[in-house]
């Protein structure tokens, strides 16, 4: 999604590509120049607060910040809970607080969040606990990943997943104010299911049923969270801010809808 994304953006601004595989990057960038997209490439791994500053101060030296378009993710199947947390979570808390102290008066971040953010039960999500990412990291973690114990622990890494994203989605919407201080903007897209490398690997994990019982009984395509994420990060959103678009082929929608008419009959 990243990479398509910047295949828009690129179009009309300078492009900084982050990832923590150089592999991956330095294939994206070549695909970008061959596109005539002006990209440049910083290994970067999010849950380091201190690479992440570097990242920053990497794109503002090439000009003002425009956008930051926030896909760094990974989803349960890729490794145990405490990876998922602290790479969607904390993760996200590092770039978008590493945005709000260097981005210029207009500028936006959008966050992937995931329809699995509108999945959870309220009263398995400690919101009350979420605020601590902002005034003490280490027992934000604590209790992100307490909420964790209970959860048997093959299904431990999905959850940490959803929980992480129903983070990502209150943070976005939590800190639209403060941002609009700053003359920032804020947002979340919500995915569904993707038909990318990482979206593949949840298929037999549940996913591929999900697919099917959609509304839009398809996967979606990189190129349409693409679409959304430039239109999010352009100047065409500029009254659009905490908020998050749930972008999931009507997943969710037929869920609710299934769940209800079972409920009443």
């Amino acid at each position: 999604m990243g990479l398509a994304t910047a295949k828009i953006v690129g179009r009309d601004h300078t492009v900084v590509l982050c990832d923590v595989r150089q592999d991956r990057l330095d294939d994206a960038a070549a695909t970008l120049n061959d596109l005539g997209v002006d990209a440049s490439v910083v290994n970067c791994d999010v849950t380091d607060s201190g690479a992440v500053a570097e990242l920053l101060g990497a794109a503002s030296k090439l000009g003002t910040v425009a956008s930051v378009i926030h896909t760094a993710g990974v989803s349960p199947s890729m490794g145990p809970a405490d990876y998922v947390m602290r790479t969607n979570a904390v993760g996200t808390v590092n770039v978008n607080e590493a945005f709000y102290a260097t981005g210029g008066e207009g500028s936006v971040i959008v966050n992937v969040a995931s329809m699995a953010a509108h999945m959870l039960p309220a009263e398995f999500v400690p919101t009350a606990q979420f605020p601590l990412a902002l005034s003490d990291g280490d027992a934000f973690w604590d209790a992100m990943m307490a909420a964790c114990d209970p959860i048997p622990e093959q299904a431990r890494p999905g959850y940490a997943y959803a929980l992480s994203k129903t983070f990502v989605k209150w943070y976005s919407q939590s800190q639209a104010e403060r941002f609009n201080q700053r003359g920032l903007r804020i947002v979340s897209v919500s995915p569904g299911s993707v038909d990318t490398e990482m979206g593949r690997l949840e298929e037999q994990a549940g996913a591929g049923a999900m697919v099917a019982d959609a509304a839009v009984p398809r996967w979606g395509k990189p190129e349409e969270m693409a679409e959304l994420l430039a239109f999010c990060a352009s100047e065409k959103a500029g009254y659009l801010t905490g908020t998050d678009i749930l972008n999931d082929g009507g997943v969710i929608a037929s869920m609710t809808e299934r769940a209800r008419v079972a409920a009443a009959g």
